[in-house]
């Protein structure tokens, strides 16, 4: 070894050029006791220990100062505060796919803005300022008149079937996008089509704003929506920058290939479909809408127990209904409940409930139809208990709910029946 294996055990002293053993070994000197800890967070924890002349001083557990100090930076510029405490369970996936079809959207995006520029005339030295410039109006006033009448038609659905309109409208802008790349080729109708891809993208303006909100709201459990919201945002853009940089590259190539514009189109459309549904899947709402309580119900009646929110959330459809042959309105008008003072003595009687029920029919109910009525109120008085206690114990938010009622409210049993 070259020296004497003592020198590892031993201090050693040297007087001039004579070195001299120390007999006594060297003592390590005991570290201070941790007083107290605090922690920001989730990043790692910092400890306070007793100094000289009683001072308190705070140091923080060897994690790697530099890799510490940049993963805290990128946390609080992507990151919610009080990440992930202050975000559901949920959040990390959700915005992990989210990211990526955000990503393959913005580069089939730049495909579809190059051919409806292409289409306007921008490069073709007969192109009419004036003409281009209306066809751009018409597209816009389109979709302005779009958004509204769509948020008129089903703005109150958004709310309850968040993931289905937000999966509905990303596959709507896949279309509109798919509509503006064919553009071109159909000049004489140019106008046209690029209107009714505009219709579409107002759509998905209307239901992708909608429903990002409500998945905020879930998401946010501190009260944090607006924190969560601008985190999003952040995110979102450097996504978009890193897609636009793409795009400068991609873009020039497919510029004179129609054939590399559709491969490109393609390859990042089913990019974007499938991370939508991953993302839309990662989502656990824990609150009840019309298909999650119906899955809730038939397992509850089946087999006795009330599922998880992950378990029925895993088996909710993924897109929304846009017409149901069976209606089920909740909070209805008199008038479609009940049509005649008969049907109103048989909807009230015998009923202590705050609610009616009846089947909605051109016909007059018979007393065999009625008799129906009053089983299922005697059916709920059973089951309404063990259900409310299973949803309650299961982790299911009992304290709201989505199933979209109607605003239709009344008072019966205004008049004693003879």
């Amino acid at each position: 070894m070259g020296r004497d294996w003592r020198h590892h055990l031993l201090g050693e002293e040297r007087r001039g050029n004579v070195p001299q053993e120390i007999q006594s070994p060297i003592m390590a000197v005991p570290a201070a006791p941790t007083l107290c800890s605090e922690r920001f967070g989730s990043q790692p924890p910092r400890l306070y220990v007793g100094a000289a002349g009683g001072r308190l001083v705070g140091q923080h557990e060897d994690t790697g100062r530099m890799s510490s100090s940049l993963s805290s930076t990128l946390s609080s510029v992507f990151l919610p505060q009080g990440y992930p405490d202050s975000v559901s369970a949920d959040y990390l996936p959700y915005q992990l796919w989210d990211t990526v079809q955000a990503f393959a959207s913005t580069i089939t995006g730049a495909l579809a803005t190059q051919a409806v520029l292409k289409g306007v005339g921008v490069g073709d030295g007969s192109a009419s300022v004036a003409a281009a410039s209306l066809t751009w109006m018409l597209k816009d006033g389109t979709g302005m008149i779009g958004r509204i009448l769509f948020a008129w038609m089903k703005g109150t659905h958004l709310d309850r079937d968040a993931k289905q309109w937000r999966l509905f409208a990303d596959l709507l802008n896949d279309i509109a996008i798919f509509i503006e790349i064919l553009a071109p080729f159909f000049p004489a109708i140019f106008t046209l089509v690029v209107c009714v891809s505009c219709i579409f993208k107002a759509v998905v303006g209307v239901s992708g704003g909608a429903t990002r909100a409500a998945l905020t709201s879930h998401q946010a459990r501190r009260d944090n929506m607006a924190d969560v919201s601008a985190k999003d945002g952040s995110q979102e853009t450097l996504v978009n920058l890193a897609g636009l940089c793409t795009g400068l590259l991609l873009t020039p190539l497919a510029a004179d290939s129609t054939l590399l514009t559709y491969l490109l189109f393609f390859l990042f459309t089913s990019l974007h479909i499938y991370a939508n549904v991953r993302a839309v899947r990662s989502v656990v709402m824990e609150t009840v809408n019309r298909g999650r309580l119906r899955i809730l119900l038939e397992d509850f009646l089946r087999e006795g127990a009330v599922p998880s929110p992950p378990s029925v959330n895993a088996r909710e459809p993924l897109l929304p209904v846009l017409w149901e042959r069976e209606q089920l309105i909740m909070g209805a008008p008199l008038h479609r409940v009940v049509g005649s003072t008969y049907e109103l003595k048989k909807a009230t009687e015998n009923n202590t409930k705050n609610y009616l029920l009846g089947v909605h029919k051109k016909k007059e109910m018979d007393d065999r139809q009625w008799g129906l009525v009053s089983d299922t109120h005697c059916v709920m008085d059973e089951l309404w208990t063990p259900l409310l206690r299973g949803v309650s114990s299961n982790g299911w938010d009992t304290r709201r709910e989505q199933l979209g009622k109607e605003e239709w409210r009344g008072r019966w049993g205004l008049v004693k029946w003879e």
